[in-house]
C-alpha cells in the first residue's frame, strides 16, 4: 500500500498576511471601502421605486445599471427571504446560471454559466466559474459548498472575467460578500425548525467599537435527519441528512485616517452522510454474479435503501483573509488582499446503491491554498484605472482506495492516489476613459503564467501487488495565457445604458490524476497517459447588452445577447475500466450563443415582481474522439436550453403588530445532459448521453412572514412559515453511468422532497 506524506504546508506564507500591500480596484469617486452595515438595520425607506444597487463587479463600486457587463446582484434581504446559504442555492436565480451538486456528494459544486462548466470533482481539475469570498478565490470545487455566515451580497458575473479575475473564470465569477462590523452593539439570532427533525440556529453579534477595533462574531448550526431510511442490517441508519456548523469572525482595524485593515476568519465543519446513489438502471444481472441486483433499480425517488458499505461525507474548511487599504490621497489607493485556506475532506461511497458488494470507493483529501492580490487604484476627471499583481499557490493530495466485484472471480482492490501543486503569477490592468460624458471606453489585459505539478500512483492489490503507475511518477508543465477585454458603453439617458463587450478567459490546463487501465496490453499506457498534459480551455466572448429603467424607476429591465467561441474544450470521460477511471481530453471547439433577460417591477409600496429568463444554444464545431470528429454525436453538458425564475415579494397588510409579507419563488430548468457521451448509440461499447439526462425541473418555494414586531427597546421580531419544493417535485439531479463494461449500471441522486417549517428571528 502506498504511504502518502502530507503536502508541504503553506502556513509560513500565511504569517505574512498583514505585511502585503496591494494595489486596489478603482472607484468612481472614492477609493474608500463601503460603509459598514448595522447588525440590526432599520427597514429601508420605500418610495415605491426599485432601489439602486451598488456592486463591485469590476473591483470598484459602481451602480449596477452602469456596469458594462451582465451582472446579477442579490442583497441581504433577498438572501434571507429566499433561503440562500451557499452557492448551490443560487441555481437559476441569475439567467444562464445552472448549479448542481456533484454526483454522490453534497459539498462539491458543479457550476455552469452560459454552457461552460467543470464536471470532474477531483482536485487536479479546475472550475470554469471562479468563487470569491470577500475577494479571496476558492481554489477547487471540492469543498466549495459551505454555508457562508453573515452573507450581505451576492454578485453573479456572466461571461469571461479573465482580465480582472484571471484564471478559471472562463465562464464567469461569483462574488460572495459578507457584512462588515458596524462598531455598534447589535445583533440577530434565529431558530428554524422543520420536518425531518430539522433544527437550524444562527446568531450574529456586533460588539461596540474598542479603540481601533470593530468586531463581529457569528455562528450557525444545522442538523436534519436523513430523508432516506435504511434497512436494519445496512451500514448506516439514514442517508441525505445534514449535520454541520459554521463560525465567522470579522475585525475591522482603523489604524489611521485612510488606513483600514480588515481581518476575516471562517470555519465550516460538515459530518454527515452523502447523497444516496440510488440504483437507477442496469441492463442485466452483471454477468450472473448478482442475479437480484436489477430488482433494486427504480426511476422514482425512493426513501428506503439497502446498503453494505460505510457512507460518510466529512469536511473541515478554514479560511483567513486580511485586506489592507491605504488611501494615498483622494485619487489613489493601495490595497492588499491576502488569503490562506485549508480543507480536509473525506467521503466513503456505496456506488451501486444496493446491499451487494459491487462498487465501493473512498476519498481522503488534504488541500491548502495561499493567494495574494496587490492592487492600485487611480482616478481623475475622465479616467479610472486599476492595476495589479497576483499570486496563487496550492498543494493538495487525495488518497482514493477502490473495491469492485466482491465475492466474484473478478474481485478487485485498487490503491490509487494523486497529489497536485500550482504556482500561478499574473499581472493585470484595466482603464476606463470618458472622452465625452455619454461614452465610456474600457480596455484591459492580464498575463498569467502558472506551473502545474502532479504525482501519481496506481496499483492492483493482491499477491503480489502490481503497480501500473509506480510511486514517484511525476509530471509538470508551465502554462501561460494573455486575456484581454474591451468594451464600449453609451449612456443614452440616465435610464438607458447600452454596451458592447469583448472578453477572453481561460481555464487552466493540467494532468489527469485518475487515469488507469488494468486491461491494457501496452505496459507504458498508464504512465504515458498520466504524464500527458491537457491544455487550457479558452473562450472568446462577444456580448451586447442594455440596462434600462422605466416609469420613474418603477421598472428595471436588463437584456444581453452573446456569441462565444470556445476551443480546447476539456472533457472528462468516465471509463469504468476496472477502477473508477477517467480520460481527460481537449476534445475540440464549440460555438455558444444565447440571450438573457432579467428585471424587476415595483407593483406597489413594499411589493416587487422579479424575473429572469435565459436561452442557450451550444454546438460542438469539433469533437475529436479516438482520432475521429464526432461533433454531431456528442452531448453538451449542464447546458439547459431554457431556464427561468420568477419571484413575487408582496407586502400583504400592515398590522398594528407588524407587517405581513409573502414570497413566492419559482424556478424552471430545462433538461440537460450530465456527460459528454454519444447522442446516438453508434458505438455499443460506450455510454449514451440520454441514459444520464436530467429532466426538466420546476421548483416552487413559499415563505409567509410577520415582521417588524416590537419586542421592547430597540428589539424587533419576525416569525416566518416556509415551504421548499412545495409541489414535491421528484426528479434526478445527477448521475453516474458506469457504462457497458458494468452492464450500464447507472445510479442517480434525487432532489430533496418537500420540506417545511417555521423560523423565528430576533434583531436588536
Amino acid at each position: 500500500m502506498v504511504r502518502i506524506d502530507r503536502p508541504r504546508r503553506l502556513g509560513a506564507a500565511a504569517a505574512l498576511l498583514p505585511l502585503f500591500v496591494t494595489l486596489s480596484s478603482s472607484a468612481q469617486q472614492t477609493a474608500a471601502p463601503p460603509p459598514p452595515s448595522p447588525a440590526n438595520p432599520a427597514p429601508a425607506a420605500d418610495d415605491g421605486k426599485i432601489a439602486e444597487i451598488v456592486v463591485t463587479a469590476q473591483r470598484r463600486e459602481e451602480k449596477l445599471q452602469e456596469v458594462p457587463l451582465a451582472v446579477t446582484a442579490l442583497g441581504a434581504e433577498q438572501i434571507q427571504d429566499r433561503g440562500i446559504q451557499n452557492v448551490t442555492d443560487l441555481s437559476a436565480l441569475a439567467p444562464g446560471l445552472q448549479i448542481s451538486k456533484t454526483a454522490s456528494n453534497s459539498t462539491i459544486s458543479q457550476i455552469t454559466i452560459r454552457g461552460l462548466s467543470q464536471i470532474n470533482p477531483a482536485i487536479y481539475w479546475d472550475p470554469a466559474v471562479g468563487i470569491y469570498v470577500d475577494g479571496v478565490y476558492i481554489g477547487k470545487a471540492q469543498g466549495s459548498v459551505f454555508d457562508v455566515v453573515d452573507l450581505e451580497r451576492v454578485e453573479v458575473l456572466r461571461g469571461p472575467q479573465g482580465t480582472l479575475y484571471g484564471r478559471n473564470t472562463l465562464a464567469g465569477a461569483i462574488n460572495l460578500v459578507t457584512r462588515r462590523p458596524s462598531g455598534e452593539f447589535g445583533g440577530t439570532a434565529s431558530l428554524e425548525i422543520g420536518n425531518y427533525d430539522a433544527v437550524t440556529t444562527k446568531a450574529s453579534v456586533d460588539l461596540p467599537k474598542m479603540g481601533i477595533f470593530s468586531v463581529t462574531l457569528a455562528a450557525r448550526q444545522e442538523q436534519r435527519s436523513g430523508w432516506v431510511h435504511t434497512s436494519n442490517d445496512s451500514s448506516t441508519s439514514a442517508l441525505n441528512d445534514r449535520n454541520g456548523n459554521g463560525l465567522r469572525l470579522a475585525v475591522d482595524m482603523d489604524f489611521a485616517p485612510g488606513l483600514l485593515g480588515q481581518y476575516r476568519f471562517d470555519r465550516s465543519i460538515v459530518d454527515q452522510t452523502p447523497n444516496w446513489d440510488q440504483l437507477y438502471r442496469i441492463d442485466s444481472d452483471l454477468y450472473g454474479f448478482y442475479p437480484t441486483l436489477p430488482d433494486y433499480a427504480s426511476h422514482d425517488r425512493l426513501d428506503h435503501a439497502d446498503l453494505n458499505a460505510p457512507m460518510f461525507e466529512k469536511a473541515r474548511i478554514m479560511g483567513h483573509a486580511f485586506t489592507l487599504s491605504w488611501d494615498l490621497d483622494e485619487h489613489n489607493q493601495l490595497k492588499s488582499i491576502s488569503g490562506y485556506r485549508t480543507m480536509n475532506w473525506d467521503d466513503s461511497l456505496d456506488l451501486d446503491g444496493s446491499p451487494y458488494d459491487v462498487a465501493f470507493t473512498q476519498r481522503f483529501t488534504d488541500y491548502h491554498q495561499f493567494s495574494q492580490d496587490l492592487q492600485w487604484l487611480g482616478n481623475s476627471d475622465r479616467i479610472n484605472w486599476v492595476a495589479g499583481l497576483y499570486y496563487f499557490g496550492d498543494d493538495g493530495e487525495t488518497n482514493n482506495p477502490q473495491h469492485f466485484f466482491g465475492g466474484t472471480p473478478f474481485e478487485s482492490n485498487y490503491d490509487s492516489w494523486y497529489s497536485t501543486k500550482t504556482h500561478a503569477y499574473s499581472a493585470y490592468g484595466q482603464i476606463d476613459y470618458k472622452p465625452i460624458d455619454p461614452l465610456t471606453l474600457t480596455a484591459g489585459v492580464r498575463y498569467t503564467s502558472e506551473k502545474k505539478e502532479l504525482s501519481r500512483a496506481f496499483g492492483i492489490l493482491g499477491t503480489p501487488d502490481v503497480y501500473l503507475i509506480p510511486d514517484g511518477t511525476n509530471a509538470s508543465k508551465t502554462f501561460d495565457a494573455t486575456t484581454p477585454m474591451a468594451s464600449v458603453a453609451w449612456q443614452f439617458t440616465p435610464d438607458l445604458n447600452a454596451y458592447f463587450r469583448y472578453a477572453e478567459g481561460f481555464k487552466s490546463g493540467g494532468f489527469n490524476g485518475e487515469y488507469s487501465n488494468p486491461y491494457t496490453t501496452d505496459p507504458d499506457e498508464n504512465v504515458r497517459e498520466t504524464k500527458t498534459p491537457f491544455k487550457p480551455e479558452k473562450q472568446r466572448s462577444f456580448e451586447l447588452g442594455t440596462k434600462t429603467m422605466w416609469l420613474d424607476r418603477r421598472v428595471v429591465l436588463n437584456a444581453a445577447v452573446y456569441y462565444n467561441k470556445a476551443r480546447d474544450l476539456q472533457e472528462s470521460i468516465f471509463l469504468g475500466t476496472g477502477a473508477a477511471a477517467s480520460s481527460v481530453r481537449n476534445a475540440g471547439k464549440a460555438t455558444i450563443y444565447g440571450a438573457e433577460l432579467e428585471g424587476q417591477v415595483a407593483l406597489w409600496s413594499g411589493s416587487r415582481l422579479g424575473f429572469n429568463y435565459a436561452y442557450l444554444h451550444p454546438k460542438y464545431d469539433e469533437f475529436i474522439d479516438a482520432g475521429q470528429d464526432v461533433a454531431d454525436n456528442r452531448a453538451f453538458v449542464h447546458a439547459p436550453k431554457n431556464s427561468a425564475n420568477v419571484y413575487l415579494d408582496l407586502r400583504l397588510v400592515r398590522l398594528q403588530l407588524g407587517e405581513l409579507r409573502a414570497l413566492l419563488d419559482y424556478s424552471y430548468t430545462g433538461a440537460f445532459y450530465t456527460y459528454a457521451y454519444q447522442l446516438r448509440p453508434t458505438d455499443p461499447s460506450k455510454q449514451v448521453a440520454g441514459d444520464s439526462e436530467v429532466p426538466a425541473t420546476s421548483l416552487l418555494n413559499l415563505r409567509v412572514s410577520l415582521g417588524g414586531v416590537k419586542l421592547g427597546g430597540t428589539a424587533t421580531g419576525e416569525l416566518a412559515l416556509w415551504c421548499r419544493n412545495l409541489t414535491d417535485e421528484d426528479a434526478p439531479t445527477n448521475f453516474i453511468d458506469f457504462g457497458p463494461g458494468f452492464s450500464s449500471l447507472t445510479v442517480a441522486n434525487f432532489n430533496d422532497p418537500r420540506t417545511f417549517g417555521v423560523t423565528g428571528i430576533v434583531r436588536w
